[in-house]
């Protein structure tokens, strides 16, 4: 069966979907019960709030949410064995229900102190991890796939600048040297992940020492 009663906004209320399922009732004669019950508007605005829910279909669907005073109202017009058992049953959850939701003495502010606490030290391990990643990123090299598109870079500018094919190892050697002394590294290899996009900009803009001043 459906949980009969539950915390909503701090308060302790079940629903007229939860109602009609548990008094094996249509949704719709419970809404309609609602509806014109013979009750004053302020005490119906204020036990009965009109929401909605999805059904199996998606659809949004109207219900009510409904207070332990709104349904003791409600339920007086249950009559038979049944009935009253269910309402018993009602009664007891309402009770259970209110007793978890009420706060100890000093209660309230306990809570809010144990959130702030719980706050901070969130805030802590989020300035932590940041730090963490800032190292890293500082720290990491490229992975296979950047070596890659390094690879397919200097490939790309080396064959625009040489047309013999003869003639393009030495250029290779020039470019990957000069990638190697601008990154202080030993290799292409050993270049930083964030000086990736640097390393792509230098390749693409890269001219051949023997043919400075061409």
């Amino acid at each position: 069966m459906t949980q009969l009663v539950y915390i909503e906004n701090g308060k302790t209320v079940t629903d007229s979907l939860t109602v009609a399922e548990t008094f094996g009732k249509r949704h719709a004669d419970v809404m309609r019960s609602i509806v014109h019950m013979e009750c004053s508007a302020e005490f119906t605005e204020r036990n009965f709030a009109l929401s909605t829910y999805a059904d199996p279909s998606g659809r949004s669907l109207p219900r009510y949410i409904i207070t332990q005073d709104g349904f003791s109202f409600l339920a007086m017009g249950f009559t038979g064995k049944e009935a009253a058992r269910f309402k018993e049953m009602y009664i007891r959850e309402f009770g259970r229900m209110a007793q978890l939701n009420k706060p100890a003495a000093g209660g309230v502010q306990a809570i809010l102190q144990a959130t702030q606490n719980l706050l901070n030290s969130q805030l802590i391990i989020t300035e932590r991890m940041e730090d963490v990643e800032r190292r890293l990123d500082n720290e990491i090299t490229l992975t296979s796939g950047q070596q890659r598109t390094l690879q397919q870079a200097v490939a790309k500018r080396v064959c625009s600048v040489e047309s013999d094919k003869d003639s393009r190892r030495p250029m290779f050697q020039q470019l990957y040297r000069e990638i190697k002394d601008r990154w202080q590294v030993a290799s292409y290899k050993d270049v930083r992940k964030i000086d990736l996009q640097d390393a792509l900009a230098y390749v693409a803009a890269w001219v051949p020492i023997q043919r400075e001043g061409a």
